[in-house]
């Protein structure tokens, strides 16, 4: 038994967690934390210029890793700084662990500096959280945050340190495993529940695989993989799940939802059964709900019980770890010949009717032809982190992610600013190159982040798609507002090759496809971080797209 003050107490908990990094940013409320920090050696602190970004970085690493991200704060608006990064991470279901520093315990309600209510404010964004009164309980309170972001739908958890806290001294007893009565996760399909389901895959005639985020945080690719290859189902995919299944697996239909492909949006409209593998049925992918699905019975697989029938009735519910589930039936599955030859042949034509595409041009670069020749160029091995906008809508249609973990994206929050500070975090994640994908008014949201790259010798490329617009609402002020262009005309824009070059890294500002190709084989060369600022057209529309509240069906194809 260690007697240890409560930073101590932190340090040697994300010891016992097996924590490398920690993102964050210094002050008063978290003194304490941080100079116990200085003098550990378990783990590398990774200084951010901005408690958003910090956030957004532990998620980047916990998307790129698989790993439990962690970041610590300080209080007031340190802690208000950071919530953006709760949101994202928890609407997306990213495991994570915020320490935020606190103010005293008797100056917990007398508007003392710095103070601000971080528990209550934190807690509709977070999976849970906890104040931590007493050093006794700070072990286990630890314990807990870390098996919670973890275990059974993983999320975000906050744990708020008040600073007399992280100064007294305890006993320090870390648990060795945890059992909450209030939370026991159900990681095991009811066998039952599974034979019925493989009877309704059998007896269907349409059914379709509809792929979420479920299926990379509880690491089911290859058996959803050989599932999908043994029963020869075809396959839709969030954005969240794009790298499941190979972008070239015949299979694949590509993303589904307002953005979808063609062939996507009508396998899963037309269906007679489907099979949703970690997915929430959310409204960029249902569109009109009373249209979505109508002919279809509903197979929803998902750990978290409460997403099951939340939105879409499920005839055949089954609670459990994805991974489990899929084990149990691809081992129960019995799919006797090519039954579902005729269903396929049908989504063929579908794709051969309106496949993804645009008019290249050599006069002015296409996104589209920047995305595929990143891939071309990279060899398809690069982690792609991307902002929130057009850019992310091309990247997800284009991009051809052939293994999980390899695009980080806020998908649920639609959060602007994340890809920088993401690729921030993928770099400490992953050897692999990383690409963070931008707009020119989101990249500016977190530029500071730069600095950070470039204080720690580490390479991110940065490529802003830059058409002087917030581009996906001028797109939609173009095809609903009757081109009012209210407030996102970005003509005025700042030099992004001298504000990187400012910073210390290295920029480029490209016009044509040779010098993109250039541009992006120097970068890669480079040890330090790099923007290359990509002229696109203007007036380029992400397409297909379903019209808020439209049936999926339903898409403005040109």
């Amino acid at each position: 038994m260690k007697r240890l003050n409560g930073s101590q107490m932190i340090s040697e908990a994300l010891k016992h967690e097996g924590v490398e990094f920690v993102f964050g940013y210094p002050g008063g409320a978290a003194l304490n934390i941080y100079d116990e920090t200085y003098k550990q050696n378990y783990f590398t602190h990774i200084l951010t210029r901005h408690e958003q970004a910090a956030v957004h970085a532990a998620d980047g690493y916990a998307r790129a890793s698989g790993k439990v991200g962690v970041a610590f704060v300080t209080s007031g608006p340190g802690f208000t700084n950071a919530v953006t990064g709760l949101a994202t991470a928890y609407a997306d279901s990213i495991p994570l662990v915020l320490i935020s520093g606190q103010v005293a315990l008797p100056l917990i309600g007398t508007d003392a500096f710095q103070e601000i209510d971080a528990v209550g404010i934190s807690r509709p964004c977070v999976k849970h959280n906890f104040l931590v009164k007493t050093i006794d309980e700070l072990p286990r309170i630890l314990k807990e945050a870390f098996y919670i972001a973890r275990s059974g739908r993983p999320g975000p958890v906050h744990v708020d340190v008040p600073k007399d806290v992280t100064a007294a001294i305890g006993d320090f007893v870390y648990p060795d495993e945890i059992k909450m009565q209030t939370y026991k996760p159900t990681t095991k399909g009811h066998p039952n529940q599974i034979k019925k389901a493989c009877e309704a895959i059998s007896k269907s005639k349409k059914p379709i695989l509809y792929l979420g985020g479920g299926a990379i945080n509880s690491n089911a690719s290859d058996e959803i993989r050989k599932f999908a290859a043994t029963a020869k189902i075809p396959a839709v995919l969030t954005l969240m799940a794009l790298g499941v299944l190979r972008s070239d697996d015949e299979l694949n239909l590509g993303m589904v939802g307002m953005h979808g492909s063609y062939a996507a949006n009508m396998a899963l409209s037309e269906s007679d059964l489907i099979i949703c593998l970690g997915a929430r049925f959310d409204d960029r992918v249902t569109g009109k709900l009373s249209e979505f699905g109508k002919n279809a019975k509903v197979i929803h697989v998902d750990i978290d019980p409460s997403s099951i029938g939340k939105i879409v009735n499920a005839e055949y519910p089954i609670v459990g770890d994805l991974k489990n589930v899929m084990i149990e039936l691809n081992d129960k599955i019995d799919i006797k010949d090519d039954i579902f030859k005729p269903w396929r042949d049908q989504i063929e034509i579908y794709k051969k009717l309106h496949p993804l595409g645009y008019k290249d041009s050599d006069e002015v670069l296409k996104p589209q032809w920047v995305v595929q020749n990143i891939a071309k160029i990279t060899g398809e091995d690069a982690i792609i982190a991307t902002d929130v906008g057009q850019h992310q809508m091309w990247v997800a249609q284009f991009y051809p992610f052939n293994e999980p973990r390899h695009l980080l994206t806020s998908g649920g929050l639609g959060t602007m600013g994340y890809g920088l500070p993401s690729a921030v975090g993928a770099a400490w994640a992953s050897d692999k190159p990383v690409i963070a994908v931008s707009g020119d008014g989101g990249f500016l949201m977190n530029i500071q982040e730069l600095m950070t790259l470039v204080a720690n010798k580490k390479r991110v490329i940065n490529i802003i798609l830059n058409n002087n617009f917030l581009g996906m609402v001028r797109q939609w002020q173009t095809f609903f507002y009757e081109e009012r262009y209210s407030n996102t005309d970005l003509s005025i824009q700042p030099n992004f090759v001298k504000i990187c070059e400012g910073f210390g890294g290295v920029g480029f500002s490209v016009k044509t496809k040779d010098e993109f190709k250039a541009a992006l084989k120097k970068a890669l060369e480079l040890d330090t971080v790099s923007v290359i600022e990509v002229k696109i057209d203007r007036f380029e529309n992400v397409l297909p797209m379903v019209p808020a509240g439209a049936a999926i069906y339903n898409m403005i194809l040109e």
